[in-house]
């Protein structure tokens, strides 16, 4: 109530001001974790204007949101739409989840392209981080876009699809690549370690990477080299590199991928627990399921895939390495060095992965369809048969593996230091994006948090799943004008009713919008009014700060 009441105070109208949309009567979270109250939110100019109790303001437009929550827009800090939004700037499945910012960059990133790279994607007409910025701004996007640059994306460009260690002038190659990607606008460096080319990354060159963004205010994001057996000595990494480079750590979704470590989510928690305590920023992101999704080729062991997809093609029907493939993929590589984070083993089963889509169209029936189900279909040897479905498929077969407990999930959700991340993939139920049969966070992580765990099962707070979606977010990308609803930041909305906000989305039938979220605004302007997208393309780039410094 003290809180309403100073913001009242302090937020109210001038005189005879008209603003451009005004938000009446909606219980206001406003994304720092405070307690809600009834109030008002008056937008001017692409940005919150006044905040609190404005019975006398007066608007262009206002929209009546008694009975609805008013939050900060979401940010999902962990996102997979860079080339989907060249597809298609309106970014349907994820502002139609309340999402107002995205996040991309991972391994992989929209830049730098060129180089020693396998292959350029056919959509990348830049270079580098510039260009692609350029070609985004010029077709219009309807949520804001921010990216890292990823430690493999470096790796690619200096030495192609090649093993390390890096020699020391490639490394310096790297080195500048980090900068000028910094100096463009890049949040800071990403990697994706459990596979090629992400696992030839040794620790020393992904610290010489972190240490290249460090003076830009960058920080180090990963997926780490496992997160199955081994994962408590890749968390160390992990923070033993942000602790040499001088920068802050970021786990990407925060998991226990195997079977056999179920249940050992408190002492994995306890482990950044007690880096924080001392001091050292660590954070994590989850997402609120119990599958992830890599690739059917992640089965195949990381020495395999050296020379690109064309390679792995070979070797894998080469009759002189079945026999090793065979062993390494039923059984791993025992005491390997980096660890290779095996899905086979730790997903227990063909049943346990779900195929996503398929290049070839003589596969595109599958879709959809557990792996278990091709392998009877098919007919044949398990093994050949997945050497078969990998070779006539280019080499990449995207795949969901149910492989981490519900509970453990759960848990590492509540940690403070956790926040909210899709590792999903703007798209849509029609046109160009809707395609294959994709990982239902694509549709619903954000409704799913906010309907089934914090409404219905009451893992969390109303108020503390909003700061882990916003605030939280921000605070983690130093992005300090947006993530909470305060006059002066940028007017990014989200309005949604707590009564029936949800996700229809499912492992099955993935291609379905959520259920709830009736208005959000990007800079102001509203792209989704009464649950339906206007075509608005309001979106903007969030810089990192050396973007700004280098200007």
């Amino acid at each position: 109530m003290k809180l309403a009441l100073l913001l009242a105070f302090c937020a109210a109208p001038i005189a005879a001001q008209e603003y451009d949309l005004l938000i009446r009567n909606g219980r206001i979270v406003d994304g720092a974790g405070n307690a809600s109250f009834i109030g008002d939110v008056a937008i001017l100019n692409g940005r919150i204007a006044a905040l609190g109790n404005l019975p006398g303001a007066k608007a262009k437009r206002s929209v009546d949101a008694t009975g609805m929550v008013v939050a900060p827009g979401f940010i999902d800090i962990h996102n997979h739409s860079d080339y989907t939004l060249i597809a298609d700037g309106t970014a349907q499945s994820m502002i139609r989840q309340g999402v107002t910012s995205m996040i991309f960059g991972e391994g992989g990133s929209a830049a730098p392209v060129g180089g020693k790279q396998d292959q350029r994607p056919r959509e990348a007409t830049w270079s580098d981080f510039q260009g692609y910025f350029n070609q985004l701004k010029k077709q219009g996007i309807s949520t804001n876009v921010g990216t890292y640059v990823g430690s493999s994306q470096i790796w690619t460009y200096v030495r192609g699809e090649k093993a390390g260690p890096p020699t020391p002038q490639e490394l310096r190659e790297m080195e500048a690549l980090v900068r000028l990607a910094m100096e463009q606008g890049a949040l800071g460096v990403a990697s994706s370690l459990s596979g090629p080319p992400g696992s030839w990354i040794d620790t020393d060159t992904l610290v010489a990477m972190c240490k290249a963004a460090a003076p830009y205010g960058g920080i180090y994001s990963t997926h780490m080299r496992t997160e199955g057996q081994g994962v408590f000595e890749s968390v160390a990494e992990a923070i033993a590199i942000g602790k040499r480079a001088g920068v802050p750590v970021d786990i990407i979704h925060l998991k226990l991928a195997d079977r056999k470590l179920w249940g050992q989510m408190p002492e994995l928690v306890g482990l950044i627990a007690q880096a924080r305590a001392g001091g050292q920023d660590v954070t994590a992101n989850v997402y609120p399921y119990r599958a992830g999704q890599n690739n059917l080729s992640s089965i195949i062991p990381p020495w395999a895939h050296e020379g690109g997809s064309k390679a792995l093609i070979a070797r894998l029907q080469d009759p002189a390495l079945r026999t090793r493939l065979r062993d390494e993929v039923e059984h791993g590589i025992p005491g390997g060095s980096p660890p290779w984070y095996n899905h086979y083993t730790a997903t227990g089963s063909w049943e346990g992965m779900l195929l996503v889509s398929f290049s070839n169209p003589a596969y595109k029936k599958f879709e959809g369809q557990r792996m278990n189900q091709v392998i009877q279909t098919l007919g044949g040897d398990p093994l050949d048969v997945l050497f078969k479905v990998i070779a006539d498929n280019g080499g990449s077969v995207p795949t969901v593996y149910f492989h981490h407990d519900e509970n453990d999930m759960r848990f590492a959700l509540k940690q403070p230091f956790a926040s909210i991340g899709s590792d999903g993939t703007a798209m849509a139920t029609e046109g160009p994006t809707a395609q294959g049969n994709p990982h239902p966070r694509y549709f619903g992580t954000f409704p799913r948090v906010l309907g089934r765990y914090v409404r219905d099962e009451k893992v969390l707070p109303l108020e503390e799943a909003i700061r882990k979606m916003t605030s939280a977010n921000a605070t983690k990308l130093h992005i300090w004008d947006r993530g909470m609803l305060r006059p002066g930041m940028w007017a990014d909305v989200t309005v949604f009713n707590p009564a029936t906000v949800i996700d229809n989305a499912t492992f099955d039938k993935p291609l379905q919008y959520p259920t709830g979220v009736d208005y959000v605004v990007v800079n102001g302007q509203v792209v989704i009014d009464k649950g339906k997208h206007t075509g608005a393309k309001p979106g903007g780039i969030l810089y990192g700060q050396g973007y700004k410094a280098a200007r």
